[in-house]
């Protein structure tokens, strides 16, 4: 008999797209409930809101042999007044945080989409924590904010760095290495 190494299964990519499917929206809202309530603990109970109603989902999407597998992660885009775009709620499942560029390939998707859709000034407020991240991908810190008790800082996006994405169901297939560590 062979024996063989024991490995874990490596995904070989993922799709970045607007949730379009039950799954997909039901596996986001879970995703939300575990980093926000349970991990993170900035909501008692859940961290749904009116935004949620008229906000476009975006999701990252595992795959196992290339059909879409689990929701790994997600973010929301909503336009609050003409012209004028959010993005909130960005979240990677624990699991897969060692995954290179998945938060990245989301933001990207959220700006793009938006931008295909008349966006002239998009904003977050974003984690401390992820501020860094941020300002590498071309946004600007413009204040310190709390938010539900937790320090955040509202940035703007250079909308030039983003090509318009005029349809995010589709989004794109993210082929990836997992980083060490």
């Amino acid at each position: 008999m062979i024996e063989l190494e024991p490995r874990a299964f490596h995904c070989p990519g993922y799709y970045i797209r607007a949730a379009s499917k039950r799954f997909e929206a039901d596996g986001a809202q879970a995703l939300r409930h575990r980093t926000f309530v349970e991990e993170q603990k900035i909501f008692p109970d859940h961290d749904r809101d009116e935004i949620d109603l008229i906000a476009t989902h975006l999701v990252a999407l595992s795959t196992y042999a290339h059909e879409a597998d689990q929701v790994v992660g997600t973010v929301r885009i909503h336009e609050e007044s003409p012209r004028l775009w959010w993005g909130s709620r960005l979240a990677v499942d624990r699991d897969f945080r060692a995954v290179s560029r998945l938060g990245t390939e989301l933001i990207r998707l959220a700006v793009c989409t938006a931008n295909a859709r008349g966006c002239d000034i998009f904003l977050a407020h974003v984690q401390m924590q992820n501020v860094r991240l941020f300002e590498k991908l071309h946004w600007t810190a413009l204040k310190e904010v709390t938010i539900h008790g937790t320090p955040h800082m509202k940035m703007q996006v250079d909308l030039t760095k983003y090509p318009p994405c005029a349809d995010p169901v589709v989004g794109w297939y993210h082929r990836t290495q997992r980083r060490a560590g």
